[in-house]
């Protein structure tokens, strides 16, 4: 006892030399030899920035905010984001940085729980999954955009059928017949002359049938985007029963995304950390530049006041309340394990309460901040196509696979314009991508250190195949069928399952005071009670109301009008349940396998492993000083010593070598 406490006052002293009161170790250097920190803190801010920033910034949230009553939607969607997304994300930003493990390796905190850890990191591995399908088809506009003429602004391509138009810039209307293009104005003597030709091709329209040209287009054709879209990219099937060929394009693109993955994370942070710099301030670069030419086009700013003016009667609705509390999880990224594998790089006293505060403010305003530029190129496809704004815009691929190639096409100079948007979604994409693929390996490695730590490369380019061939039925011409599965089951209750679990078990297992003061050791002061208030009673009610609302609300999976078959649906349900079964399984596995009677096992289990705590050693003797301090030794269980022979040991590592020092009892 008398040694650690002179080690804890010797470290003590060597901290007040620094005038931030961190530890005087370099910048630059990791104190964390084993696993590596990150090279500077801007490389940590960027990622979890970048991390959180995902493409539901660009289409999901101006969908459900215009869907949601514009400006008004912000209210509640505030309101959630502080009472549940900014205490979450202090909670596991903290959490990660404490222990220095990843999601699976860190519930040492509590044994009995390690399932949550597997949870997160089997949610993360199916995103992976079809977020770089996602990343395979900006590719392959990026490439189709390097191009005079875009691909998808006219009607003359193989792909196009006798449905596709186009609007030409006289404001006539130019529709494509059997390869020939039948151009005619709206004038009604116009339109009655050129009925026979109306009739014959599609049988839309008889000669008592006075309606405009708009609501023809509207109701009977398609534009080339979306045909472009169906039936170029995707070249879609009729459903999920009938998969097609596989489409070498895609297929290429998709290998190239996955060597770009492997490229920027092969050395971990120390390459992702550098990569960051240019994924993660890129987006706001090109949406600054697309604001500025957004606002400056015809129709811009009808666009603009349905997205901002509130329409405060739908706040009196629940959906919308719903809504705004389910997009925090997928804005903010809790529970995926991200943000807890990216903070376990931090070093110790890295000030973690500081960037979990900043980092979802920064997200929710990117949000809000895209919001401008969507809606003004959407505010103008509506003036060029002569529809509504409320038709012009729908949710998820369709938004920016088919409106907005749409709208860019229409823009001068649009080549220019469609590789600085593609660019963008692809440096959004990656960013969220390394985040969530950071987590697999960290977790392989962590668990299993002896075989893992000094194959990381290898380990890497393992996984980016695995997961290259489980998304290769995504690309083909029926696998927009099973990517729209994995995205409606995959993430939809186990999120919200992982984060309460994670919440209860810190704030009522290991203790809030606990935790607390454990962030005390890590930042130099104890952060408000209001944190304890929030971990304890407000988040978790608030996540298991947005989890019955998401229950009562959830559809089946569907696909525009296709709808799937019941064994579709059932594997949808099976993959939903995939992250959430290993809850209860590793429960009673850990139960199962440990000594004692029922009650001694589960109350061995709900206490911290020996190993628990700060991993470099003069941070751990600090935080087992404090923890005798506190008179709460009696709590944690710390044995004579620690046996490097222990499968969860790597016999190099700091913590075996405490076996040698004198442990609190």
């Amino acid at each position: 006892m008398d040694k650690m406490t002179e080690a804890a006052k010797e470290f003590n002293d060597d901290e007040s030399s620094s005038s931030d009161g961190c530890s005087t170790v370099s910048e630059n250097s990791d104190e964390n030899k084993e696993r590596g920190n990150w090279t500077r803190k801007m490389d940590f801010w960027l990622s979890l920035v970048g991390y959180a920033v995902g493409l539901g910034n660009i289409w999901r949230f101006p969908y459900l905010c215009y869907k949601s009553g514009g400006g008004a939607f912000l209210i509640p969607y505030t309101i959630f984001l502080f009472l549940c997304g900014v205490p979450l994300f202090f909670l596991e930003v903290s959490f990660g940085q404490f222990a220095s493990l990843s999601p699976i390796t860190i519930w040492r905190i509590c044994p009995l729980f390690k399932g949550t850890g597997i949870g997160m990191a089997i949610v993360s591995g199916m995103c992976c999954l079809y977020y770089n399908v996602l990343i395979a088809w900006t590719l392959y506009f990026l490439f189709m955009s390097m191009r005079t003429v875009l691909p998808w602004s006219t009607c003359g391509n193989d792909w196009n059928t006798e449905h596709c138009f186009v609007k030409d810039k006289d404001s006539s209307t130019s529709f494509k017949h059997n390869q020939t293009v039948t151009n005619f104005t709206n004038s009604k003597y116009n339109l009655l002359q050129q009925s026979s030709v109306l009739m014959n091709s599609s049988s839309l329209m008889n000669s008592s049938s006075l309606m405009n040209s708009t609501s023809i287009l509207k109701h009977n054709y398609t534009s080339p985007s979306e045909e472009f879209w169906e039936k170029h990219v995707l070249q879609i099937t009729d459903g999920i029963e009938d998969m097609g060929e596989l489409r070498w394009q895609l297929f290429l693109c998709l290998l190239v995304s996955w060597i770009l993955v492997f490229l920027c994370l092969c050395k971990g942070v120390k390459s992702s950390g550098k990569v960051v710099y240019i994924t993660a301030t890129f987006p706001y670069l090109v949406l600054l530049v697309l604001l500025v030419r957004g606002v400056t086009l015809p129709g811009a700013v009808d666009g603009l006041k349905w997205y901002l003016i509130p329409k405060w009667e739908k706040l009196a609705t629940f959906q919308v309340w719903g809504d705004a509390a389910v997009q925090i999880f997928y804005s903010v990224g809790m529970a995926w394990g991200g943000l807890i594998t990216l903070s376990s790089y931090n070093k110790f006293n890295n000030n973690c309460y500081r960037q979990a505060m900043m980092v979802p403010l920064m997200n929710c305003g990117t949000s809000v901040f895209a919001g401008l530029v969507i809606f003004s190129i959407i505010g103008f496809m509506a003036h060029e196509t002569g529809v509504e704004i409320d038709e012009a815009i729908k949710q998820g691929p369709g938004l920016v696979f088919v409106a907005y190639p749409a709208a860019l096409a229409k823009l001068p100079i649009s080549p220019l314009w469609a590789v600085l948007f593609f660019l963008m979604l692809l440096s959004v994409g990656l960013d969220t991508q390394f985040g969530m693929f950071e987590t697999m390996i960290s977790a392989f490695i962590d668990e299993y250190p002896k075989y893992l730590r000094n194959r990381k490369m290898l380990l890497t380019a393992f996984v980016c195949f695995v997961e290259f061939l489980l998304g290769i039925p995504c690309i083909m011409e029926g696998g927009i069928y099973v990517l729209q599965i994995i995205d409606w089951y995959c993430a939809v209750f186990s999120l919200m399952l992982l984060s309460f679990t994670e919440c209860v078990v810190i704030a009522w297992v290991y203790g809030a005071d606990r935790f607390l003061s454990d962030i005390e050791l890590m930042i130099g002061y104890k952060p408000s009670v209001w944190w304890k208030i929030c971990w304890k009673f407000i988040t978790p009610i608030v996540i298991i109301g947005v989890w019955l609302f998401s229950v009562i609300q959830l559809k089946p999976v569907s696909y525009g009008s296709y709808q799937y078959p019941d064994w579709a649906i059932a594997a949808g349900w099976m993959l939903g349940l995939a992250s959430i079964l290993p809850l209860p399984a590793y429960a009673l596995y850990g139960i199962l396998t440990t000594d004692g009677t029922l009650v001694q096992r589960i109350s061995k289990l709900t206490k911290p492993s020996p190993l628990w705590g700060p991993a470099v050693e003069r941070y751990r003797i600090k935080y087992e000083a404090s923890r005798s301090s506190l008179g709460t030794s009696g709590e944690i269980y710390f044995p004579p010593t620690i046996m490097c022979g222990d499968d969860d040991c790597n016999p190099d590592s700091e913590q075996c070598a405490l076996s040698n020092t004198k442990h609190i009892s």
